[in-house]
């Protein structure tokens, strides 16, 4: 008889506990979070068994409370967003927020067209990075995972392969925080994806959260502002 067993929230490796979460954070100096770009930004993915149903913005935002009860959080990321749109939408949201902590995620709905202007993404995507940070604002950014695979595409990895250069050359020309996912382990995870098999599912949505906090707690420790997502925790 074969015994399955169920992974949670609280025995995930790839995971952090809220409170060691909130101590690794315990210097931030952060009190204004804002996110922009698209769904991944935003945090969209269906539920989990037994992992709470929240996107990894809020999971950030939660812990950032923990640190500073009066923290001022702005979503302003939406889902389907292109570059031209981030750019063109959120933008001044972003300003009037003044933010201090900025995430932005965008570029991967630029690429469901017959052929990506990637040029045309490097320059919009450059302008948003450009305009989060004019205010002094630490940013940080993601990578989008091998998971996420389009099948009408035959040169999907491809795609995403040249949307991650473009999204590491900007975090590196910005200081941001960068959390690689492309080559993370969790991208073997079974259940890693929501229905639509684009967005992570909610138990994929706590990894995130975690290699953020991560990325921010080295960033804090060390000055280091990328890593490869799944390193040890932060001591």
């Amino acid at each position: 008889m074969t015994t399955t067993t169920h992974r949670t929230e609280e025995s995930d490796p790839f995971c952090l506990p809220p409170e060691r979460a909130a101590d690794l954070l315990a210097r931030a100096p952060w009190r204004r979070f804002a996110t922009v770009g698209d769904s991944l930004a935003a945090g969209t993915g269906d539920p989990s068994p037994g992992y709470a149903g929240l996107g990894w913005p809020d999971r950030v935002a939660d812990v950032l409370r923990r640190v500073h009860p009066e923290l001022a959080y702005l979503k302003a990321a939406e889902v389907g967003a292109t570059t031209a749109r981030t750019l063109g939408t959120q933008l001044d949201r972003l300003a009037e927020f003044a933010p201090d902590l900025v995430h932005v995620s965008c570029g991967a709905n630029d690429l469901f067209r017959p052929v990506p202007d990637y040029a045309a993404i490097t320059t919009t995507l450059a302008r948003v990075f450009e305009l989060a940070a004019a205010s002094g604002a630490q940013l940080t950014t993601f990578t989008l995972g091998r998971a996420f695979v389009v099948p009408g595409f035959a040169d999907w990895g491809e795609r995403v392969r040249r949307v991650n250069d473009i999204t590491r050359g900007l975090a590196a020309d910005h200081g941001a925080v960068l959390v690689d996912m492309w080559d993370h382990p969790v991208n073997d995870r079974p259940d890693l994806l929501s229905a639509d098999r684009i967005h992570f599912a909610a138990a994929g949505q706590a990894v995130l959260a975690t290699e953020i906090i991560k990325g921010l707690a080295r960033l804090l420790t060390t000055g280091i502002t990328t890593g490869t997502a799944g390193e040890e925790t932060v001591a």
